[in-house]
């Protein structure tokens, strides 16, 4: 295991039975709070790959995307659920546990051959980040990789992502 992975690992928090029975959260605020940490974090994810943009998914997403960006001096676009963005969008729905939801991103966030980064905190479903592959790529962007603090490997969420380049930083 590497030192940042342990460094990620021992900084993330498990929440028993939240936000339902038989569920473990897994609580990146200790990590967040430790600047050492979180400044290993954002640089690991802004030397990743050379790109245009990174994009951040609502809600954690924006907090390790956002000094990604700063760091790796690239735009920063922020994908959100339906109703959040006030100028005209592009949306792609994905499915939950208990129905579905929809992301949306600006129509002008991107310019035609953008190589842009998509940046969350956990892979899981990958459900989320595939709609958010898909938002991407109808703008014309190219999509260079997803990164994520941490990949649910059980849940098997790559297998959502055929054909995309997944960085996590941990896989638990």
């Amino acid at each position: 295991m590497s030192d940042l992975s342990r460094l990620i690992l021992d900084r993330i928090r498990d929440v028993p039975d939240y936000p339902q029975p038989g569920v473990m959260f897994k609580d990146i605020t200790p990590l967040l709070a430790d600047p050492g940490a979180f400044a290993a974090v954002t640089d690991e994810l802004a030397g990743l790959h050379e790109v245009d943009k990174i994009v951040g998914i609502e809600a954690r997403g924006f907090i390790l995307g956002a000094p990604a960006a700063y760091k790796a001096r690239a735009g920063f676009v922020p994908v959100r659920k339906k109703g959040k963005l006030p100028a005209e969008t592009f949306e792609a729905s994905y499915d939950l546990e208990y129905g579905s939801a929809v992301v949306e991103v600006h129509r002008d966030a991107f310019a035609p051959g953008d190589r842009v980064l998509i940046v969350d905190d956990v892979l899981a479903t990958g459900g989320t980040a595939r709609a958010t592959v898909e938002l991407v790529r109808r703008t014309g962007a190219e999509v260079v990789a997803v990164a994520v603090l941490m990949e649910l490997a059980f849940l098997k969420g790559r297998e959502r992502l055929d054909g995309v380049e997944v960085h996590p930083l941990v896989v638990v």
